[in-house]
């Protein structure tokens, strides 16, 4: 279960997973069946939509746990927060064995973006008793699971998988997508990937690249969101907006990392940072100023990965800095992150979690 199926990290996430698991499964989204639902029934999983109205649809409730049961199940597995509350308390009452949480974005004061007040905390807590385990994206989540009081025996750490083959580094779909976008063929293209929200910190992106940007330096935006019309507006106000291309939500990222030379992820907070982790997968040198997936690996994605202050004066600096080498030298995806963050052993990592509550002497460890 999931809350929505629209373009998105989570969602994309639980798509490659239903790729790649061994066991069976169907999915049911709780609003917004948008284009990663679709892409999931033409790969072969059955998705069912419940037509939730909003967070305070608790009529929804009795029609969700019929879904559950119709076919039955052996373990639900729930993501993102409304899907949580309301998930978790259905499965349970339609007499599901064993719930399993995947918690994708819980940092210092948020929770997939919305801020964790007293209210959201403990509806949080409540429905998670109900959850027999609890997957986290890195150990930054684990961490703030555990300062929010969930039980750490529960906890399992299972990083984001990336299908590494579909945003390899491709001669061919770099021309194509730049000739798509009306982006020189020279020109030297810095790429930013994600939510065009406030969190993302895009904003300060715009304005410490706008004055590098003209004719042979272009500035490419891969994402939708509620910031969108505001960079955009920025973008005219400044007088680079023939400068800048918006591509809003794409299903497939590769070709769109592949016409980029460099990728900066400017958010001071994030939870895993799959964008900095898929662009190291492309071979793309890459500024970032946090990125936990990284203390995952022994070399922090070296050469090719570096953290700055998200600051503009420091981005500029750091953007001109790449610029001055001409950006990657080679495409060469970054060994270590192949290793790590491979979606097939993710998925099998997940699998054993399934495996480990279905089994009598299963374990977690």
């Amino acid at each position: 279960m999931i809350t929505g199926l629209g373009a998105g990290g989570a969602e994309n996430q639980l798509r490659l997973l239903l790729r790649h698991t061994v066991h069976d499964a169907r999915v049911i989204t709780l609003t917004n069946p948008g284009s990663v639902a679709a892409a999931i029934e033409a790969e072969g999983t059955r998705v069912d939509h419940l037509g939730m109205g909003g967070n305070r649809d608790v009529a929804s409730l009795p029609r969700l746990r019929a879904m559950i049961r119709r076919p039955a199940c052996d373990i639900a597995h729930v993501h993102l927060y409304r899907s949580c509350l309301y998930g978790r308390l259905a499965a349970r009452l339609a007499g599901v064995r064993r719930v399993v949480t995947t918690e994708h974005s819980l940092g210092d004061g948020y929770i997939e973006g919305r801020r964790t007040t007293a209210g959201v905390r403990s509806l949080y807590l409540a429905t998670e008793r109900m959850s027999d385990a609890t997957i986290a994206v890195s150990q930054a989540v684990r961490k703030h699971l555990i300062a929010w009081g969930v039980r750490s025996e529960k906890i399992v750490v299972v990083p984001n998988g990336v299908d590494f083959d579909s945003v390899a580094f491709d001669p061919v779909a770099r021309s194509a997508a730049r000739a798509e976008l009306g982006l020189p063929t020279n020109a030297f293209v810095v790429g930013a990937l994600g939510r065009l929200e406030a969190i993302k910190r895009f904003d300060v992106l715009l304005r410490a690249a706008a004055p590098l940007l003209g004719s042979n330096v272009r500035l490419l935006v891969v994402g939708d969101g509620a910031m969108r019309r505001e960079l955009e507006h920025y973008a005219g106000q400044a007088k680079i907006q023939s400068h800048v291309v918006f591509t809003g939500e794409r299903s497939s990222v590769g070709p769109l990392l592949s016409a980029m030379d460099l990728l900066v992820a400017p958010s001071a907070s994030e939870t895993f940072g799959l964008a900095v982790v898929e662009a190291l997968g492309s071979g793309l040198p890459v500024l970032h100023a946090e990125c936990p997936a990284l203390d995952a690996l022994p070399d922090r994605g070296a050469p090719k990965a570096r953290r700055v202050a998200a600051t503009e004066r420091d981005l500029r600096q750091a953007i001109e800095a790449v610029m001055r080498t001409g950006g990657a030298s080679d495409r060469a995806p970054v060994r270590s992150a192949l290793e790590r963050f491979g979606i097939q052993s993710c998925t099998r990592a997940t699998d054993r979690v399934y495996d480990s509550l279905t089994e009598p002497a299963g374990s977690l460890a």
